[in-house]
């Protein structure tokens, strides 16, 4: 029987503790491996919303807060661009009145976004969240007693990592609200004017 002990049973034993003490140190890893993963593809979607919402208010001189808006704004919307012909710096072409601004129309499709592989509907979507969308709101804030445009699109932690180690999105949740920060990503923001800038950047 102490054979069958000594033998069997502890070396069993070793291995589920070796294995236990393992998981425990790698699951922290896997979980930021992980994180950054996702908040790559999430900020690279906050950064196109931020792009659409610049260009729809300077055509609107407002933001939107309907991500339905933005999308059909780049699938549809027209905005003016301004292109300067000739140089400023050369004296006898502004003396010729050569130098002058020219304003030309443009799809917005055809203007902003354009890299390989970009796909709009997918804009407004959480990464791998099964279909959950991103949390967006525009206001007229008053700053200062000016009524100023404000928006913010925001993806929480607890939407983002759904599916990795529970406990340590408690505990990035909580470490974020501690320091009285957004627990997830965000840029802009509705109840100060930041310029648009990212909780990441």
């Amino acid at each position: 029987m102490k054979k069958v002990i000594t033998y069997v049973v502890l070396p069993l034993i070793v291995l589920v503790l070796g294995y236990i003490i393992y998981t425990s140190i790698q699951e922290p890893v896997v979980f930021e491996k992980q994180r950054k993963y996702r908040e790559t593809i999430a900020i690279e979607r906050l950064k196109d919303i931020r792009t659409l919402q610049v260009a729809y208010k300077t055509k609107y001189n407002k933001f939107t807060g309907s991500l339905d808006s933005l999308i059909d704004f780049y699938n549809n919307g027209i905005i003016t661009v301004v292109k300067q012909v000739g140089s400023l710096d050369d004296s006898l072409a502004v003396a010729q009145k050569r130098v002058f601004r020219d304003s030309i129309r443009i799809a917005v499709k055809d203007t902003l976004l354009k890299r390989p592989g970009f796909v709009i509907d997918s804009i407004a979507i959480i990464p791998l969240s099964g279909g959950q969308k991103i949390e967006m709101k525009a206001i007229i804030g008053k700053v200062s007693g000016v009524d100023v445009p404000l928006f913010e699109a925001s993806i929480p932690f607890d939407i983002l990592l759904k599916g990795l180690n529970r406990q340590l999105v408690v505990n990035l949740n909580s470490e974020r609200v501690n320091t009285e920060r957004y627990p997830g990503l965000r840029v802009g923001s509705i109840e100060a004017p930041n310029n648009n800038a990212g909780n990441w950047e």
